[in-house]
């Protein structure tokens, strides 16, 4: 039997773990299927939904596949050649300029975009009401179905109205890692079981914006500490930042601190200002960022969307947990990524400088 292939049970139907058998669906596609992808946000959830694109392309490798995401992660997905179309989605703002004509016309634009093909398949995975109302109105063939979650899972936005505008709803582990979660709606349609490690990335990433001007200055060897995230619990005392520059600059390496805002440019300068030749980032983009990313000699951080990047690059990468489960969003894939602390448990500089040694092949 093939790796990825599902596994009998004793009724005879499929079984891929994870789901149910009765989640599994007998939907006849054709060869060359379309198929519509809802997950709007946020960045880490749109890196960690990347997988189920590959997935899908293993299933049908001449299926055409859109993308419904946010306007600000539109550049992201198309790092993903396996998508044909990605579709722009701009409610925050839309909300924010509600009353305005030229909201109304883009709202059109979109509608007529969701509706330009007839899908053979829809499959929404952020589980909110406002991403199912997307995924239905999108046009589809006769008998196509539109998949979402039947559950909510730990640490993880769910509404349950959104299950009226599903046709098919897919039961799902309560504790199931973000990115696992993403691909079992995945595997329902494809009657596969998701093969490992998971795939993230088109090629091109890893020499994404390496020769950008912003990091012509960069000092040879050097560690990214993404040190900002917008949960204060999730961050990591100033005091264990300070006491982890100091160890690496002993090591050779220039600790580097980005900043989105000016509060996160504040805390920068702090830790910057206890920590030898460390250096405070230029502000850039998401897309800027993995130039500095994919030069680092390791990449250490908390729980946020460009760590789960470098980490979804398999760059030398060590998650920070402090404030949410590990298990949800753990990279998982690669020796060259290690995760330390856990929800409500605050690893100790020893703890990270140590993950931080074995990604570069170091050691203890």
């Amino acid at each position: 039997m093939p790796l990825n292939a599902p596994q009998a049970g004793k009724s005879g139907k499929s079984r891929i773990p994870g789901i149910s058998g009765q989640s599994l669906m007998q939907h006849a596609l054709p060869s060359r299927p379309r198929i519509l992808v809802v997950k709007v946000s946020s960045l880490g959830d749109v890196v960690h939904n990347m997988p189920l694109i590959h997935d899908l392309r293993a299933r049908w490798p001449d299926c055409e596949i859109d993308w419904v995401v946010e306007e600000g992660y539109v550049d992201l997905v198309r790092l993903l050649p396996e998508v044909r179309r990605v579709i722009p989605f701009a409610l925050r703002r839309w909300r924010k300029r509600f009353y305005q004509a030229a909201t109304w016309r883009e709202i059109g634009a979109f509608r007529r975009a969701l509706r330009e093909d007839a899908y053979d398949a829809v499959i929404e995975t952020q589980g909110l009401l406002k991403t199912a109302v997307v995924a239905r109105v999108a046009s589809r063939r006769s008998s196509a179905p539109v998949i979402g979650l039947a559950n909510a899972t730990q640490g993880s936005g769910y509404e349950p109205a959104a299950r009226l505008f599903y046709t098919d709803s897919v039961t799902v582990p309560r504790q199931t890692h973000s990115v696992r979660r993403s691909r079992l709606l995945g595997a329902a349609l494809t009657g596969l079981a998701p093969p490992e490690p998971p795939r993230f990335f088109g090629p091109g990433a890893r020499a994404l914006h390496v020769g950008d001007p912003l990091w012509a200055g960069l000092p040879a060897h050097y560690a990214v500490c993404f040190h900002a995230t917008a949960g204060a619990k999730k961050k990591w005392p100033l005091a264990s930042w300070h006491d982890l520059g100091r160890r690496l600059a002993d090591e050779g390496l220039t600790m580097l601190l980005p900043w989105g805002n000016e509060a996160e440019r504040r805390a920068a300068e702090e830790i910057a200002a206890g920590v030898p030749q460390a250096q405070v980032l230029p502000r850039f983009t998401v897309m800027q960022g993995f130039g500095v990313i994919n030069r680092a000699e390791v990449v250490i951080g908390v729980d946020t969307g460009l760590v789960h990047i470098a980490a979804a690059l398999c760059r030398p990468t060590v998650e920070i947990y402090t404030a949410t489960w590990r298990w949800k969003t753990e990279g998982y894939w690669s020796d060259r990524i290690a995760n330390v602390g856990d929800d409500g448990v605050v690893p100790t500089v020893d703890e990270v400088h140590a993950a931080a040694r074995r990604v570069r092949g170091q050691g203890i």
